[in-house]
């Protein structure tokens, strides 16, 4: 079990899982910096939290809601929580001012469409397991909103996603601890990403390149003058 003074934010595993170095720059750095296309994820977030609470039938909407776990040592805030109504034997649980038994369903806000990746998935299957332990209950599946195609994309909370979301977590903890920032690495995501211009990946390739040539050809002087004359 963590302690309140251990938690680190479940965002990080976003990042951490697209890329190591844009992780370590803004979690252990502080570096930050908006593009377009983190400008329009901003917007999506904010108003999916500053929405009010909605009560419908036998539907009732949470929005900002705080997460947190001590056993996996995490903190964050989920988008939007639906908790729908159910029979008695149905999963469900009981919640505050309400009568009858709720199954929660959480709702993460993405501004793009689905990704090739895990990033956001292990984002999503954090906040569930987070929820999970504040509510004692078990959830089989939550949602993505995306903002391009407009519409939900459901994940099924496995075994295989959990297995992979912890696994990461134990990494994020890990990483944090040792407080070294990832080597760049330039692949094609990097002109996407925010930080491009400060994490600089393509002028460290070359400079790595310069060391290495650098490097051999101080090994080769040095085995010139070893031959004999």
């Amino acid at each position: 079990m963590y302690t309140e003074d251990e938690l680190l934010p479940i965002s990080a595993l976003q990042h951490l899982a697209f890329c190591e170095r844009q992780w370590g720059l803004i979690h252990l750095e502080g570096a930050w910096s908006d593009n377009y296309l983190t400008a329009q994820g901003n917007v999506m977030h904010e108003k999916a939290h500053n929405q009010e609470t909605e009560s419908r039938g036998n539907l009732r909407i949470a929005r900002g809601l705080r997460l947190r776990s001590l056993r996996l040592g995490l903190v964050g805030q989920a988008d939007v929580v639906e908790f729908h109504k159910v029979t008695r034997e149905e999963a469900g649980i009981s919640i505050a001012r309400a009568r009858g038994f709720w199954r929660p369903l959480i709702i993460e806000y993405k501004r793009g469409k689905p990704k090739i990746g895990h990033e956001d998935e292990v984002q999503l299957c954090a906040q569930v397991m987070c929820i999970e332990e504040m509510l004692d209950t078990v959830i089989e599946s939550s949602s993505f909103f995306y903002g391009q195609p407009r519409r939900r994309y459901d994940l099924i909370i496995d075994d295989v996603i959990r297995k992979k979301t912890e696994l990461l977590i134990v990494k994020l903890h890990k990483m944090y601890d040792a407080g070294v920032i990832p080597a760049a690495v330039y692949t094609k995501k990097c002109q996407a990403c925010s930080l491009v211009d400060i994490c600089l990946p393509n002028i460290k390739k070359k400079y790595r390149k310069v060391q290495g040539y650098l490097a051999q050809a101080n090994l080769n002087l040095e085995r010139n003058d070893e031959t004999p004359a």
